[in-house]
């Protein structure tokens, strides 16, 4: 893909990145980041549980599993944003 801010991850660097994730998503720190029940992208108030783990530099374009790379969000939002970059516009316009 032209003019992409990432290279794609391997297969074998997304599983890696995938494992970190479901660590910190049974941590106490992920618990306080839903506990709000607020996503990421639309401020919608959801229930807690309802919230999914979203990567904001997507793993398949060279995101990593870290705090700071990782947000609440809805579904219907996780859903719209794909694997796109924070810098190729806004999906929920």
């Amino acid at each position: 893909m032209e003019g992409q801010f990432a290279p794609e991850a391997t297969e074998d660097t997304i599983q890696k990145e995938r494992a970190k994730a479901r660590l910190l998503r049974g941590s106490p720190w992920w618990r306080r980041k839903c506990a709000r029940g607020l996503c990421h992208y639309c401020r919608v108030r959801v229930k807690p549980a309802e919230l999914t783990m979203d990567h904001i530099v997507p793993l398949i374009r060279g995101g990593h599993s870290v705090k700071g790379n990782l947000v609440p969000a809805c579904k219907r939002c996780n859903t719209q944003k794909r694997s796109l970059l924070p810098t190729e516009g806004d999906p929920f316009s």
